[in-house]
């Protein structure tokens, strides 16, 4: 009876054990992985659509980043290229015939090689369903550009591929029961599929669609995105929050952007200088490397928009964070 007794205690001594042995390893990989490497990604790219050319989100991700990490200089690298997909797809009468929508593989060689990036945010999957009911053969499309496009970075040398669900669409009658169904699916695929091959994966579509359905409920009038597609400052900033609680998990996240910068000028001034020069270099970066979209402003060329980062990079350090 007595060394029954002992014999059930070493098991839930031993059983314990291995839990905490357990959550210690779980601990340390999830550390790990959230801990991003600043030291070795002196170039960061952002590859996305309009959503990432409008460049809020990454100008909010630099800027805490820098108030975080003063001593660390990488460049974010904003190469989003409006109306793209990775499906390489486009509605007949795109942009009223104006132009096909872009395909990402049509100028990404160019991007790889030019930029040579260390670390890449991917952020697809809104243009990919056309914004038409979900099709098989479409969304076929998009995961084989999906997986064709962490093929292609990886054998690039990329060494760290963060992977983002797209958005929510906040349809302006339907809401979230028309389009947003279609991407419901690509952003479940993309989270699942990503978790199986162990790809690193920062979910922004469900978080979003929770976030707009507590909204609708308290006020019917709340919106995201007024034309569905592209989020105001306040969308932007819900973007930023998840990868900041993904790469940064213990800084003080706040509801708003604003409610970030109350009562931290120099924080708002730092976020003004990265806005200002993030929308300078990103149609520098796209001239430099080229890209098939008509309608986009030529950017300055690379010497001089170098000079001018320079230059803001001297004003940042001044702020003396």
């Amino acid at each position: 009876m007595l060394n029954q007794l002992l014999t059930t205690k070493k098991m839930r001594a031993l059983s314990l054990l291995f839990c905490l042995s357990l959550w210690y390893i779980q601990a340390v990989g999830q550390k790990q992985v959230n801990q991003f490497a600043w030291n070795e990604g002196q170039k960061i790219l952002f590859l996305g659509n309009s959503i990432t050319y409008a460049g809020q989100y990454v100008a909010m991700t630099e800027s805490l980043f820098l108030s975080s990490h003063p001593k660390k200089k990488p460049q974010f690298i904003n190469s989003g290229l409006p109306s793209e997909t990775v499906s390489g797809l486009s509605e007949p009468n795109h942009a009223d015939g104006k132009f096909p929508r872009p395909c990402l593989f049509d100028r990404l060689d160019n991007v790889l090689d030019k930029i040579n990036p260390e670390v890449v945010f991917v952020c697809y999957g809104m243009n990919d369903g056309i914004y038409l009911p979900f099709d098989s053969a479409r969304f076929e499309a998009y995961k084989n550009g999906i997986i064709h496009l962490q093929k292609r970075l990886a054998d690039q040398g990329v060494k760290r591929i963060i992977w983002m669900t797209p958005p929510v669409h906040d349809d302006p009658q339907l809401r979230l029961n028309g389009y947003n169904t279609v991407l419901d699916r690509y952003a479940q695929w993309l989270f699942s599929y990503a978790k199986k091959q162990s790809w690193e994966i920062i979910d922004l579509h469900f978080p979003m669609r929770r976030y707009l359905e507590t909204g609708i409920k308290k006020d019917p009038q709340f919106r995201l995105a007024a034309d569905g597609v592209h989020p105001g400052e306040l969308g932007h900033w819900l973007i930023t929050r998840e990868i900041v609680k993904h790469l940064m998990p213990n800084f003080p996240i706040e509801s708003t952007w604003d409610d970030n910068l109350r009562d931290k000028p120099k924080l708002r001034q730092l976020y003004t200088l990265v806005l200002k020069r993030q929308t300078i270099m990103k149609d520098t970066w796209l001239t430099f490397t080229g890209h098939k979209r008509p309608g986009l402003s030529k950017g300055i060329p690379l010497e001089d928009a170098r000079k001018t980062y320079d230059t803001m990079q001297e004003e940042i350090n001044n702020l003396g964070f």
